[in-house]
């Protein structure tokens, strides 16, 4: 049993080591998802390990009738695939607030007046190739679980608490 133990931790370790690699300090660039309209965001990208590091994004939104901002940091582990394609996942968490004066989108064209604070909670996966030059491209998928006091969105909807994110991302590394 400890000959089994000892195997399944070394070929563990195997496999972590040889997935692992250096990437790159530092990465800013633009997010573009689709996530209850929120549609672009500023992404910051800071190595803290050898194959970790911490993201975090800045999505703002003005439309007609709302506004909106979210901030979300994640921190996020990275395995190299082959060459400069890399795969990554992490956990995070993130605040935000919006703001909505107008018809309200519910078929009876009724001015509604609101707006509010949530928090969320994120997972995310994805996968990015690092190019030679100084730039990254990735695409993510991003679920976000929202905790807030209203029981309605920045568009007025009524809403489950869950937004699945997908992103494509393009970032200058340095």
């Amino acid at each position: 049993m400890k000959k089994l133990i000892l195997s399944a931790v070394m070929l563990v370790a195997l496999a972590f080591s040889a997935q692992s690699q250096e990437i790159r300090k530092n990465a800013i660039g633009l997010r573009l998802g689709a996530n209850d309209g929120f549609g672009g965001e500023v992404s910051y990208q800071r190595a803290i390990s050898d194959n970790n590091r911490l993201e975090f994004d800045l999505g703002i939104r003005d439309t007609r009738n709302t506004e909106a901002v979210k901030l979300v940091g994640l921190y996020q582990w990275v395995w190299n695939i082959e060459g400069g394609f890399n795969w990554y996942a992490g956990v995070g968490a993130g605040v935000g607030s919006w703001r909505h004066d107008g018809p309200w989108n519910n078929g009876n064209n009724n001015d509604w007046d609101d707006g509010g604070t949530f928090l969320l909670a994120a997972g995310d996966i994805g996968i990015e190739y690092v190019f030679d030059i100084p730039l990254m491209v990735s695409l993510d998928f991003r679920p976000e679980l929202y905790f807030g006091d209203d029981r309605r969105n920045y568009d007025g909807y009524d809403y489950n608490s869950f937004g699945p994110d997908v992103a494509l991302s393009v970032r200058f590394t340095f």
